[in-house]
C-alpha cells in the first residue's frame, strides 16, 4: 500500500470514489455545503486501486477534515491517512485540526477519540436543516440509530 496526495492524475478515480462512497460529491457541514471534489486530500492505494481516502481544507490557522473513507477496516487506513493531515497541519502551522460526524457514528468518535480528538460541541438537529441542502442524506444512519446530531471534534497542535 502506498499513500499519495489527490492531484489531477487521480482526481477522476478519487471523484468516483467520492461519488460511491456518499452518493454524490457535496457535503453538508454545520448548513454549508462543500465540493468534496474540489479539496485537497491523500488516498492510499493497494496496487491501483484506492482504498483510502481523506480530504480537507485549511482556513487560515485551522485545518477541517471533511470526508474519510477506509475500504479495508482495521489495517490502518484511516490512521494513516488521518496522520497525514496532522502532519501537514503541523508543516503548514495550523493551530488545531477539527471534523464534524452524526451522532450516528459510534465507530467514528471510538476512532477519532483514541487518535486524539477530543469533542468540543455538539450542534442539536443539524442534520434536520443539512437535508434541505441535501435531501440524500438518510434518516437512519450506523446501527439504525436516527440521525439528526452533528459533534465537532478536533485536536490541538
Amino acid at each position: 500500500m502506498f499513500l499519495q496526495e489527490v492531484n489531477e492524475t487521480n482526481r477522476a478515480q478519487v471523484n468516483e470514489l467520492i461519488q460511491q462512497q456518499w452518493y454524490s460529491t457535496k457535503m453538508v457541514i454545520r448548513g454549508k455545503i462543500f465540493d468534496l471534489t474540489m479539496l485537497d486530500g491523500y488516498v492510499v492505494y493497494e496496487e491501483k486501486k484506492i482504498v483510502g481516502l481523506i480530504t480537507y481544507q485549511r482556513i487560515d490557522n485551522e485545518c477541517e477534515i471533511l470526508s474519510l473513507d477506509s475500504l479495508k477496516e482495521k489495517q490502518g487506513i484511516g490512521t494513516r491517512l488521518v496522520d497525514s493531515v496532522l502532519q501537514k497541519a503541523k508543516h503548514e502551522r495550523c493551530k488545531k485540526v477539527k471534523l464534524i460526524t452524526t451522532n450516528d457514528n459510534l465507530n467514528a468518535m471510538r476512532f477519532y477519540q483514541k487518535r486524539g480528538f477530543d469533542m468540543v460541541r455538539i450542534y442539536p438537529n443539524a442534520v434536520s436543516y443539512a437535508r434541505i441542502l441535501k435531501p440524500s442524506i438518510p434518516l437512519l444512519g450506523d446501527y439504525e440509530i436516527p440521525i439528526k446530531h452533528e459533534i465537532e471534534f478536533e485536536i490541538n497542535l
